[in-house]
């Protein structure tokens, strides 16, 4: 499954939903899973449908396995209504399928619990400021070196402990998208102050454009990562020289730990993934767009703020 946080304009406001990606548009997995429970006689298809499929990430990566399995049988039952030319409308009348240029996207997991950075066998434990594709990243008033890093994320999708690395795939639901943006500036102050890295590396964090289940994936160890700076090709690396490994990084953090679902953890900047690394520096303006074969293209402007 392609997983998404979309946003919808309604005759109440803004609303963040918990979305899916078919080839016919975007999936609401809560409203397809209510409509999903009704078409098998379930009485209460709303009631249940908040348990099993809740309208948000967090919410739903917290229902592990059993949430997984109702979204994936929603959105069998909703191809399967598509295909034989059923209308796809909710109960209660409300729309489940939205072409994906009528919605905007959001990170797909807005507030992750955490987010664990590695870069080879350091880590650093974070919970700062996240967008997602689309959203401009602001150019904060204390540093004058904006930074990108490509990364690929992972995302918890069970409680685990004590997790060995030929047992962890299971504990993984899923990959996404990651922009460890840097006041580069900053950092190196802060480095030889050592606080470790904390304003310089903690104001700004962008995930996206989805949320890839890995039986989507294949090999997660062969994708190729680049980076585009205004449409300009500034990096290209393949996850294949991640180390440690996704498994071994759970195995190094649950170790006497917990780890729960929607808690993020981070590759490290692949080899040439960011600006520091070419001596080039993005400027106020600036589009970038950070790929990842099988995931997507996450992409966000720089805009400076205003005084």
């Amino acid at each position: 499954m392609k997983l998404c946080t979309f946003e919808v304009l309604t005759s109440m406001g803004r609303h963040r939903r918990l979305g899916a990606f078919l080839d016919t548009g975007i999936v609401d997995l809560n409203f397809g899973c209510a409509w999903h429970l009704a078409r098998k006689g379930e009485v209460r298809p709303y009631s249940l449908a908040d348990v099993l499929v809740p309208d948000n990430m967090l919410a739903f990566l917290q229902g592990e396995k059993t949430s997984m399995g109702f979204a994936r049988a929603t959105l069998e039952d909703v191809s399967t209504a598509l295909a034989q030319g059923e209308s796809l409308i909710g109960p209660n009348q409300e729309q489940l399928l939205y072409p994906a240029d009528t919605v905007t996207l959001r990170a797909p997991l807005p507030r992750p619990p955490s987010i664990r950075d590695f870069d080879a066998f350091e880590e650093h434990i974070r919970k700062g400021n996240v967008v997602g594709p689309g959203e401009d990243v602001l150019w904060p008033s204390f540093t004058e070196k904006v930074d990108y890093g490509l990364e690929l994320a992972a995302v918890i999708g069970t409680s685990c402990r004590n997790v060995q690395a030929a047992n962890a795939q299971p504990c993984i639901a899923g990959f996404m998208v990651m922009n460890d943006l840097s006041a580069r500036d900053i950092q190196r102050k802060e480095m030889k102050a050592h606080p470790g890295p904390a304003k310089g590396k903690d104001w700004c964090t962008a995930l996206g454009p989805v949320l890839v289940t890995p039986d989507e994936i294949g090999n997660l160890y062969d994708l190729r990562m680049t980076a585009h700076i205004n449409g300009e090709l500034w990096s290209d690396g393949n996850s294949k020289t991640i180390h440690p490994t996704f498994e071994e990084m759970i195995e190094f953090v649950s170790r006497d730990d917990s780890l729960s679902p929607g808690d993020v953890l981070g590759s490290g900047t692949v080899g040439g993934g960011c600006g520091m690394e070419l001596d080039r520096w993005v400027q106020p303006g600036d589009v970038m767009e950070l790929s990842i074969d099988k995931i997507g293209c996450l992409k966000n402007r720089v805009v400076k703020r205003q005084r």
